[in-house]
């Protein structure tokens, strides 16, 4: 008898420094791959003009936060500019189990995080190609002010030393060949002997 089970999906995770245009890129590429999913992150900073709560990110307040915190439900958590962070637990494996890509767009320290629980985990750093355009894109945001931009490239070149920990580095100069480069490494790792290594052994020996 043929088995139907859904195939579960990849886990991607996809890090890199404030400026890099994850956003614009991740944008063009869920335009382009309808598999995949994104996990929508909890925070507790306030949110910034235009963005939605369940979209952009779940906006909670610090005891609501603890309380997650408190109950395991975070794949993964941090501080980051005074502010809390986490990836939700349930919504993420259930995604996975029924058989979607799901990308998480984490900062370096919970994409670690993530890679040590879950080694199949795809690393993508996502970084612009000159640290000038860095600077020219934290400028364009206007939400910061100067003493805070200082301090976000900071923190870009800080990242930027821990890229060589991930699988891949993507090279954003164009949004749209940024977007088909992740969707190769994707499908590329869908093909990967190591994932394949139960269809091979139902071939080579049968059953199902």
């Amino acid at each position: 008898m043929e088995n139907n089970k859904v195939q579960k999906g990849q886990l991607i995770v996809v890090s890199g420094p404030s400026g890099a245009g994850k956003g614009t890129v991740l944008a063009r590429a869920f335009g382009k791959y309808p598999n995949l999913r994104y996990s929508v992150s909890v925070t507790t900073r306030a949110p910034r003009e235009k963005e939605v709560d369940g979209v952009d990110y779940y906006f909670k307040n610090i005891d609501e936060y603890m309380k997650m915190l408190h109950d395991n439900e975070f794949l993964e958590h941090q501080c980051v500019y005074g502010n809390y962070y986490g990836t939700p637990r349930k919504k993420v494996e259930e995604a996975l189990e029924k058989g979607f890509d799901v990308v998480l767009e984490i900062d370096v320290k919970g994409a670690l995080e993530i890679k040590s629980k879950f080694s199949e985990a795809v690393m993508i750093f996502v970084t612009p190609g000159s640290r000038a355009t860095i600077e020219e894109r934290l400028k364009k945001r206007s939400t910061e002010k100067e003493e805070e931009l200082m301090v976000r490239m900071g923190s870009a070149i800080e990242e930027l030393k821990q890229a060589e920990k991930y699988d891949y580095i993507v090279v954003n100069e164009d949004a749209e060949k940024c977007a088909e480069d992740i969707g190769a490494i994707i499908r590329a790792e869908k093909c990967s002997a190591a994932k394949n290594k139960v269809f091979l052994n139902k071939l080579i020996y049968g059953g199902n």
